[in-house]
């Protein structure tokens, strides 16, 4: 009789046992069900990434190690439209000869098959280059240019070196020189650590407004930006048209829309920020020195409205400082403008809704 007992009790707790796993799984099923629910319904839910693109701020479970290549790409209006410059997660524009502009493209959170066209070394650029820890590719250069590239230890690559060499560099015939020369960007990493460059580095990442702060930037309505880089209003002007929808900016540069040349796909950045500083002309052929050290005035221009800020140098990279404190950028790409403080920038440019 006892040991019936014993067995009666036995079968029932194995029924019970069984009955409460059964609830208990359909109860996580249940949660899970309504979390992935959850999940489908509101975009903004999304699983944590382990790392930041440490140039645009955007979340990423790729390694963000790559070395930034720094590269000076023409704005000649024979060199339009470029190749590579939608990748590129920084650009600064600032005059190089004349009253024409010229890019340093920062690549790091995407590498295009192809940039270009290259063009020469300015000062000015490669110090810019070399704050950021970047590998600066340029295709010639003064010699007293190239003499302090080299004195000053600025790891880079010269086009000139390896001009048309097929592997590095290609001359397009479609233009002509100096308007040509084309980087293959998948040889860089090959050609730098061949040179005993440095192919990964760690990089703080600049400042990024959160993604509640990016939905609420305050300032004034900033629709449409237009910098003359000329007294004369019918050459080099740099315009940004904001698009509600992507909250981004499009490109413009002499009434024209900026896109890739393969493919016409727009330029288009979620930060524009316009600095102004001293700029002085120093021999015949018209190259100037510009002061990217000492500060200044600038606008921050992003999700359709302007602040006024200032610019520092901080640790070799331009931040938007207000208060003495950093701006966050909102995360994704930007237009670094850099204008001369004469005519300035209340005068140079005109930011309306």
């Amino acid at each position: 009789m006892r040991r019936r007992f014993f067995y009666v009790m036995f079968v029932v707790f194995v029924l019970l046992a069984g009955c409460s796993k059964d609830e208990e799984q359909a109860r996580n099923n249940e949660s899970k069900d309504s979390t992935v629910e959850e999940k489908t319904n509101n975009p903004d839910i999304t699983e944590e990434t382990k790392n930041v693109y440490p140039l645009t701020g955007i979340g990423t479970n790729e390694d963000t190690d790559n070395r930034i290549v720094g590269v000076m790409v023409n704005n000649h209006s024979k060199a339009r439209p470029q190749t590579g410059l939608s990748k590129a997660d920084v650009v600064f524009e600032i005059l190089a000869e004349g009253r024409i502009t010229r890019f340093l493209a920062l690549f790091q959170s995407e590498k295009p098959d192809v940039v270009g066209p290259v063009r020469s070394a300015r000062e000015y650029y490669f110090e810019l280059a070399n704050g950021y820890n970047a590998l600066y590719i340029y295709h010639g250069a003064a010699n007293f240019v190239n003499d302090m590239i080299r004195e000053r230890g600025i790891e880079h690559l010269n086009g000139s070196l390896y001009d048309n060499d097929g592997h590095l560099f290609k001359r397009a015939s479609f233009r002509k020189a100096p308007h040509n020369s084309y980087l293959q960007f998948d040889a860089v990493y090959d050609v730098a650590k061949s040179k005993g460059y440095n192919i990964t580095a760690e990089y703080e990442p600049l400042p990024f407004l959160s993604e509640d702060e990016a939905q609420n930037v305050t300032g004034e309505p900033a629709q449409h930006v237009e910098i003359v880089y000329s007294n004369n209003t019918v050459m080099e002007i740099v315009e940004f048209d904001y698009d509600t929808d992507s909250g981004k900016y499009t490109r413009y540069n002499d009434r024209e829309k900026t896109v890739e040349r393969e493919t016409e796909k727009p330029i288009q950045v979620d930060n524009v920020f316009i600095v102004e500083t001293d700029h002085e002309v120093i021999d015949d052929a018209g190259r100037r020195a510009v002061d990217i050290e000492s500060g200044g005035n600038a606008y921050l221009i992003q999700k359709g409205k302007v602040q006024q800020v200032q610019w520092e140098n901080k640790d070799g990279r331009i931040i938007p400082v207000k208060d003495g404190k950093p701006v966050g950028f909102v995360p994704g790409k930007t237009w670094i403008n850099i204008i001369p403080d004469n005519p300035g920038i209340d005068n140079a440019v005109n930011v309306s809704n």
